[in-house]
């Protein structure tokens, strides 16, 4: 894969984002040529400000009023609120951005005849009554939910992509991203999610705030095992047209995870316990059996080291903001 992207011209929505930002790192690194689309809305500058490259090109502008000219050989639509509390404060935002932002990002690859890669989520699977999930099962969604503007979003999404695949013949391929984390992620506001926000709290040895009683569970993947997935994803030939779960499948709950941060942090913060967030999903794991046979991946990076890294990540910008 080392040659694959090599002089490539690639396309990512929400290149300043989280996911994207380490994306954009990767293509570079790989020689391509990347034009980084993001309004900024959830995304930082502070991601990418550190490129400094004449193939990198940054472009401040919202997917859904995107239309290019430009011909791609890769589209990756990552354009998307990704954080529970924010996108229930900006519904209308979450569902604009996966469905009229994936119309543009669909019409940008037929124009184009360009390979376009969807991040879809775990969250298309809803309270998922199969666990382990695997990409055959349909989903348990409430579609009038405080989270259906996330959830029915990118289930349109991916069956936009589909159509625009089976009509067209784009080269499409669809990842169900779950639960990813790694530095960068924020961890400020509507825009924490849990492992920031716990990591944050802990090195405060402020309380540690849990929402139900902590029994729900989550399956974590490092972000260079998610971003080394996604790259396998657009190469490989028998990935085209289909749908691949992207996670780890290290199931823990909540509960289990405060207290794991905490330890790490040698913190002395309390847990303390909140209201069960509307349609909080009781467990969250994904089946990899599809993504083992297509593209032959596994997640590398451990739980405990992944936490490490990201933990070192937050104390240094801690330190750094003093």
């Amino acid at each position: 894969m080392d040659d694959a992207f090599e002089d490539a011209d690639v396309l990512l929505t929400g290149g300043a984002g989280f996911v994207g930002s380490w994306l954009c790192d990767a293509f570079i690194h790989l020689k391509a040529r990347v034009t980084c689309l993001d309004n900024l809305s959830s995304g930082r500058i502070s991601n990418i400000d550190h490129i400094q490259s004449g193939r990198f090109t940054f472009v401040n502008k919202d997917v859904c009023g995107f239309e290019t000219e430009e011909r791609y050989d890769y589209i990756l639509h990552l354009a998307s609120i990704a954080s529970p509390e924010d996108y229930e404060k900006r519904p209308d935002e979450a569902l604009l951005s996966n469905s009229l932002g994936s119309y543009r990002v669909s019409e940008a690859a037929r124009k184009g005849d360009s390979i376009v890669l969807f991040a879809s989520s775990s969250e298309v699977y809803g309270d998922a009554e199969v666990v382990p999930t695997p990409e055959s099962y349909w989903g348990s969604v409430n579609p009038l939910g405080v989270r259906s503007c996330y959830d029915e979003a990118k289930r349109f999404g991916e069956s936009l992509f589909m159509a625009y695949h089976r009509r067209y013949g784009v080269d499409v391929r669809i990842a169900r991203i779950f639960n990813t984390f790694g530095p960068r992620m924020r961890a400020d506001g509507a825009y924490a999610r849990v492992i920031p926000r716990f990591i944050t709290q802990a090195l405060r040895d402020q309380a540690m705030t849990v929402y139900g009683d902590g029994s729900q569970t989550r399956s974590f993947c490092y972000v260079a095992d998610t971003v080394k997935a996604l790259l396998l994803q657009l190469v490989r030939k028998n990935a085209r047209g289909d749908v691949l779960n992207i996670g780890n499948t290290c199931e823990i709950t909540i509960l289990e995870l405060a207290k794991k941060i905490r330890d790490a942090v040698q913190s002395g913060s309390e847990i303390t316990f909140y209201p069960s967030r509307p349609d909080d999903p009781k467990r969250r794991c994904p089946n990899l059996t599809k993504v083992k046979k297509i593209l032959g991946w596994t997640p590398k990076t451990s739980l405990s080291d992944g936490l490490d890294k990201t933990i070192e990540w937050f104390r240094a910008c801690t330190q750094d903001s003093r």
